[in-house]
C-alpha cells in the first residue's frame, strides 16, 4: 500500500509565528502543470482560532479579493483548525508575491460592506456569516503582515 504523507501534518505547528504566507508544497501534473499550495496562517496555531462566522465571511469575501490580485486561483479553502486558509493555485508564486495578494485582498475586506452569496441559494450556511468579525479578524493580521511584509 502506497504510504501517504500529508504535508501539514510534517509541520512542527509549535515553531511557527503567525500570521504568514508559507509555501506548502507543489505538483505537477502528468500533463506537466505546476499547482502550488500555500498555507496562508491568519493566528497562531494552537492558541487561537477564529470564530465559524468571522472564517465564513473572510472565505466568502477573499474568495474574490484574492483572485483580483492573483491570476490562476484555483481555490481559497479555510482549515478545520481555523487558524487560517490554504490557496491553491496553477503555476509558480513566490511566497512574497503572495503575501502581497493577501495583503491588499484584506485591505479590500476593511473597505466591504457586505459579504457576497449570503443568501440560501448561493451558500450553504448562509446564517453563519460575520462581516464584523471578518473585519477584525482582517485587521489583526493586516498588522502583522504590514510588519512582516513591508
Amino acid at each position: 500500500m502506497k504510504k501517504v504523507v500529508v504535508e501539514s501534518f510534517t509541520m512542527d505547528h509549535t515553531k511557527v509565528s503567525a500570521p504568514f504566507a508559507r509555501k506548502a508544497g507543489t505538483i505537477e501534473t502528468p500533463k506537466g502543470d505546476i499547482i502550488t499550495k500555500f498555507d496562508l496562517r491568519f493566528l497562531q496555531p494552537n492558541q487561537e482560532a477564529m470564530p465559524t462566522a468571522a472564517l465564513h465571511g473572510l472565505e466568502h469575501l477573499l474568495a474574490g479579493f484574492i483572485r483580483e490580485e492573483l491570476d490562476d486561483v484555483v481555490d481559497l479553502s479555510p482549515m478545520g483548525c481555523r487558524t487560517g486558509f490554504y490557496l491553491i493555485l496553477v503555476g509558480e508564486r513566490s511566497e512574497a508575491e503572495v503575501a502581497v495578494a493577501w495583503i491588499n485582498g484584506l485591505k479590500k475586506v476593511l473597505e466591504a460592506e457586505e459579504i457576497p452569496a449570503a443568501n440560501p441559494i448561493q451558500c450553504g450556511n448562509y446564517k453563519d456569516l460575520s462581516l464584523f468579525g471578518a473585519k477584525e479578524y482582517a485587521k489583526i493580521v493586516l498588522e502583522g503582515l504590514m510588519k512582516k511584509y513591508n
